[in-house]
């Protein structure tokens, strides 16, 4: 599946493979500094290899199964039981438009049609919702990767968890039965796109989410909410490449704008300071990862919604896939029964991890509810001040520093990103009003 992808646009697995190449000669000197690796199979470019190694071993059948199926056509020869089931996954059903379109007007026109007081309800409900789920799935976030479980006095530091890929798999299946009970519940539109294009999106977001929390060994919390904050320059480069986009001028200024208050941030870090604090070479490494991997995710989840499905089926369609992949590269590590083995030892260590997969499936529902009721420029300032209060939560409970020169560069990261905000919605009014004129891009 993955690999006819490979074939056709091999951007993001070229970079990737410079990004490793370029990382090989300072991993053994990461590793010697950071206490968090005990030995060579926890260095991190190692675990990725063989996390990449078990998808392989799906994604690659996979790949021949769909190639075969296509070459033989399937569609028009194939019969039996298993029809109707290679038909949805390879090929896809005739999608009808009308639905998702009239169930999307229905819920933006009752929203603008409701009284003041009953829309000022709903919005502080959706920004509470997003603040408590957020902002309690940064906290636990922080305290699973940095912090060690069971120390007590007689035994000494105790025990820390080091399998981020589990984590992963934890929000995803999670994520992925509360998406599968909504579109039960609720209608949805007929689905239409072949089930198989989830694995890109699915594999680009296992990788991105594997990069955030592993991210956590090498940088504190608050450089990685700000590196989060500036990937709209690489979103922009993705959706030149994947999706052809132009974007207009000031969209270049705010980026450029975000990229000065985040390099700002990060040369005011400095190494003496407690080593939760410490941005390392690796750190950056895996935090470029991230933003990489998971601007290709938007992109390619924005080619999906061409097929007029809903957000939950999109939801559903990619923690399907990445329940799949993370399952079987754990227990082919051996990793999964190890985990388990985790958490009975350590039952606060089960709480936060169920705890941090509901607060990620229910902050997701916050966010197409919110979308859906009041747009996307009003979700946006509430993510925005999400990511500020994130940052403020994690210095005071973690007791992170921030320098004058870090904390004026915090402020410029979210100064362009209100700029942002505040231009696109201007552009959406001015072009309400007047007929649409030719804007110049680039």
């Amino acid at each position: 599946m993955i690999l006819s992808l490979i074939l056709s646009t091999s951007l993001p697995f070229s970079l990737c493979v410079c990004a490793a190449l370029c990382v090989l000669p300072t991993v053994r000197a990461d590793a010697e500094d950071v206490s968090l690796l005990g030995g060579w199979q926890d260095v991190w470019l190692f675990r990725l290899f063989l996390n990449v190694l078990g998808y392989a071993t799906i994604i690659i059948p996979g790949y021949f199964l769909i190639s075969y199926f296509k070459r033989v056509n399937y569609l028009e020869t194939g019969r039996g039981l298993c029809f109707p089931l290679i038909k949805t996954c390879v090929f896809g059903n005739e999608s009808k438009t009308g639905l998702l379109e009239d169930v999307s007007t229905a819920a933006r026109n009752e929203s603008e049609s409701s009284s003041s007081a009953r829309q000022a309800v709903r919005l502080i409900f959706c920004a509470a919702g997003l603040q408590a789920s957020y902002l309690t799935w940064g906290v636990l976030q922080e305290r699973v990767m940095t912090r060690s479980y069971g120390a007590t006095e007689a035994e000494g530091s105790g025990e820390r968890f080091k399998d981020s890929q589990f984590l992963v798999f934890m929000n995803r299946i999670l994520a992925l039965t509360v998406s599968g009970l909504w579109c039960v519940l609720f209608k949805q539109p007929r689905h239409g796109a072949p089930m198989y294009k989830y694995s890109f999106a699915s594999l680009s977001n296992i990788l991105s989410s594997w990069c955030q929390y592993e991210a956590l060994k090498y940088i504190s919390f608050p450089t990685q909410v700000l590196a989060k904050a500036s990937k709209v320059i690489p979103v922009m480069l993705m959706g030149k490449i994947v999706s052809h986009k132009s974007y207009e001028y000031w969209e270049y200024f705010t980026a450029a704008l975000i990229s000065v208050g985040v390099s700002m941030f990060l040369l005011s870090s400095s190494t003496g300071k407690h080593p939760s604090t410490v941005t390392t070479f690796s750190g950056v490494i895996i935090l470029g990862g991230y933003i990489v991997f998971d601007s290709f995710t938007s992109n390619w989840q924005d080619n999906l919604f061409k097929h007029k499905m809903s957000s939950v089926q999109m939801m559903f369609g990619v923690n399907l896939f990445s329940c799949l992949l993370t399952v079987g590269s754990l227990l082919e590590q051996g990793a999964f029964f190890d985990s388990i083995a985790f958490m009975s030892r350590h039952s606060e260590f089960a709480f936060h991890a169920v705890l941090l997969s509901v607060c990620s499936a229910c902050g997701q529902l916050f966010i197409f509810y919110t979308i859906g009721q009041f747009g996307a420029a009003i979700f946006t300032i509430i993510m925005t001040l999400r990511q500020a209060f994130a940052i403020l939560l994690s210095c005071f409970l973690y007791g992170h520093a921030v320098t004058i020169v870090g904390g004026f560069g915090m402020a410029v990261v979210f100064l362009a990103l209100f700029l942002r905000v505040y231009a696109r919605s201007r552009m959406k009014k001015s072009s309400k009003r007047a007929p649409p004129t030719p804007v110049q891009k680039v």
